[in-house]
């Protein structure tokens, strides 16, 4: 029998000074870190190998010929290599989702010269590969130099959708606490800082970036609870979706064509 452990309150005590963004520059709302009750721990990466998950890549589905996903020195390797992801064995719902992670500097056609791209994919339902053959039908939480903790509605059988405030800037639309919601089921939700001269290209930083530079270490929590989805990096909130059609499925983590590096994974579950 497994015993129970004892409830903890996170209260999200960062040092916002350690991020890039300047304090003068960042939403008053992006301070309002939720004040959430977790209790035992769903599931740990426990830094020797990927029990509690199982891998699939394009064209190879669960065998890994290549190597793309390696436990070495406490951490999930990602090399990047081949489309494909690390994907939670279970099912989760109403959780906090933990993470450390860092860029390597190894890239891969077709994305080696384009900004170093991976996601968390939130809620996967439905088949391996489902959507271009690669990801499970979901929410994302994107990964990407200059846009982590952008929403994309990652269409499979279905086509999840989701709701944010958010204004138009150009073509796209960027979350913005306050602003009309606005209902998509394909797309995507920018972050409040994503810079609107981005460009899809290697090294690309933002003035207003939260994420820290390659090789440095970002902490990403995301919280579902019900049908919303907050993206917190790095102590910022920099997203929140409401209104999911999805609210529960398997956890993603992509590999997309640039390295990178997990010490942490840590799914906790929310208590009312």
């Amino acid at each position: 029998m497994r015993v129970p452990r004892p409830l903890i309150v996170f209260s999200f005590a960062f040092s916002l000074a350690a991020t890039a963004a300047r304090a003068d520059d960042v939403p008053a709302y992006a301070r309002e870190l939720p004040k959430i009750k977790t209790g035992k721990t769903l599931l740990a990466f426990n830094g020797r190998d990927l029990t509690g998950f199982y891998t699939y890549l394009k064209g190879t589905g669960r065998k890994d010929p290549d190597g793309v996903f390696t436990v070495h020195d406490g951490m999930v390797h990602v090399s990047g290599q081949h489309f494909g992801g690390f994907i939670t064995r279970d099912v989760y719902r109403n959780y906090h989702l933990k993470v450390e992670w860092k860029w390597g500097e190894k890239t891969y056609a077709p994305r080696a010269r384009s900004a170093r791209d991976s996601g968390i994919l939130l809620h996967c339902v439905g088949e391996d590969g489902a959507a271009g053959g690669v990801w499970m039908e979901s929410q994302e939480c994107q990964i990407i130099e200059g846009g982590c903790g952008d929403f994309i509605m990652v269409g499979g059988k279905g086509k999840p959708r989701l709701t944010c405030e958010a204004r138009v800037v150009g073509k796209e639309l960027v979350f913005d606490k306050g602003a009309p919601s606005i209902t998509r089921d394909s797309a995507r939700f920018n972050w409040w800082g994503r810079d609107p001269k981005w460009r899809d290209v290697l090294g690309f930083r933002g003035a207003r970036d939260v994420e820290k530079p390659t090789g440095e270490w970002n902490t990403m929590e995301v919280i579902c609870d019900g049908d919303t989805i907050t993206n917190i990096v790095n102590g910022y909130v920099v997203n929140i979706g409401t209104g999911s059609s999805l609210t529960e499925g398997k956890i993603l983590f992509q590999s997309e064509g640039a390295e990178l590096f997990f010490r942490k994974i840590e799914i906790k579950a929310l208590v009312k």
